[in-house]
Parts: structure tokens; sequence; C-alpha cells
């Protein structure tokens, strides 16, 4: 999915829960950006971070932002 929105002009920055999405997402709009959210898969981890965060997944989100 990231090529597909890196094509429509999106810029993928990082991936991360509450409270600092919140926070990222409140501040990149404050600054004119759209603000997107993906959730995390687990296939697009390396294996060695696939332990870690199997049972995350559903509150990480993968943040992507664009300008207005």
């Amino acid at each position: 999915m990231s090529k597909e929105l890196e094509k429509k002009g999106w810029i993928k920055h990082n991936t991360i829960d509450d409270p600092r999405l919140s926070e990222t997402i409140e501040e990149y709009e404050s600054l004119g950006f759209e603000v997107h959210l993906e959730p995390m898969k687990l296939e697009d981890l390396d294996k060695e971070y696939r332990i870690c965060y199997k049972n995350q997944l559903d509150k990480l989100k993968t943040v992507y932002t664009r300008k207005k």
C-alpha cells in the first residue's frame, strides 16, 4: 500500500500508537499537512521485530502526510 500512497504524494513518517500518535496528528495538521493513517501489518516488519509487535498491531498506525 505504501507504494500506492507515495505515488499520490504521501510521505511515510513513522509507526506509533497513542499518546504520541494523537500528538503527531495534531502537530502535522497544525503545520498544514493532511494526515493519513494505515494499520501496521506484521509482514511489513523484519522478522526479528515481529515477535515484539504482534500483540500491538491493533494500536500501531503508520503515519503518512502530504501538503494540503
